[in-house]
């Protein structure tokens, strides 16, 4: 067991719990910068650290604060499931390339971190806007998960999403959370914050789960590197959920945003 590696589990979860973002765009690079792991190896066991650390987050969530939308949950996995199995199926196959597959991983988390910054700014804009149009449209209020386009295109692009989703949280374990969230608050305008956190979180849960096992089988897995993780952040994120709702994320998310373009240039530079 390495205090280090729960020190940092206990700070990255607290900050998923707060803002249901922050798991794979901070932990993964944590762990190839600072600890020296092989990317491969921080994706598969970030993969599996994520969808353990987010079910102790949905259980508040959805316990404590009802927040879980389960059927966008289920419309997103149907998507992002079959997309995260094909992923590994192509990685899989690549794996005698050895090199190659190293330099996609590292490439396309270079990129997922990049576009996770650019989400997490336009997740400010999009909560501005739709705090304004709660307040005009206040009688509306009621109609809480009300989606941007008819039901039937409403289905098609969450489904869309989750495919999108699946592919990259596979390959970089980034994405789940900023994208997720981005993506959930364009579809649903209407939606709380609280909600779209807590049905964000339980959507990466399955997710995370397909494709960290296929990365187990793999051989991406640092089974001590996980245990670790585990004693600092599930605590942290269950903190983090129960404060949740107190905290203003207005503060953190531009320092994070900064911070995951940094990490990101140096990914795909690299």
């Amino acid at each position: 067991m390495n205090l280090m590696y729960s020190l940092s589990g206990f700070a990255v979860g607290l900050l998923v719990g707060v803002t249901g973002v922050g798991g794979g765009s901070l932990m993964t690079p944590l762990l190839v910068f600072l600890f020296g792991f092989k990317p491969a190896v921080a994706v598969g066991t970030d993969l599996l650290y994520a969808s353990i650390t987010k079910t102790a987050g949905v259980f508040v969530h959805h316990g404590k604060h009802r927040s879980v939308d389960w059927r966008i949950v289920a419309f997103m996995a149907l998507g992002s499931l079959p997309a995260a199995a094909v992923t590994l199926y192509v990685l899989k196959n690549l794996m005698a390339v050895g090199k190659e597959v190293t330099g996609a991983i590292t490439f396309t988390l270079g990129i997922a971190l990049l576009l996770t910054a650019c989400a997490l700014l336009i997740r400010s804009i999009l909560l501005r806007n739709k705090v304004s149009n709660q307040e005009i449209n206040d009688e509306d209020s009621n109609v809480d998960n009300a989606g941007r386009f008819s039901p039937r295109w409403e289905k098609i692009a969450t489904v869309f999403t989750g495919v999108v989703l699946g592919v990259l949280v596979t390959l970089s374990s980034v994405g789940a959370g900023a994208l997720g969230t981005v993506a959930l608050l364009f579809l649903y305008p209407k939606m709380s914050t609280l909600k779209i956190v807590g049905t964000d979180l339980a959507h990466a849960i399955p997710l995370t789960a397909v494709a960290g096992l296929g990365h187990l089988s793999l051989g991406n897995f640092d089974l001590e590197l996980l245990g670790s993780l585990l004693v600092g952040s599930v605590p942290g994120i269950w903190i983090g959920s129960h404060i949740s709702a107190k905290i203003p994320e207005a503060y953190l998310r531009p320092v994070l945003a900064i911070l995951l373009l940094v990490i990101g240039f140096k990914f795909v530079l690299q």
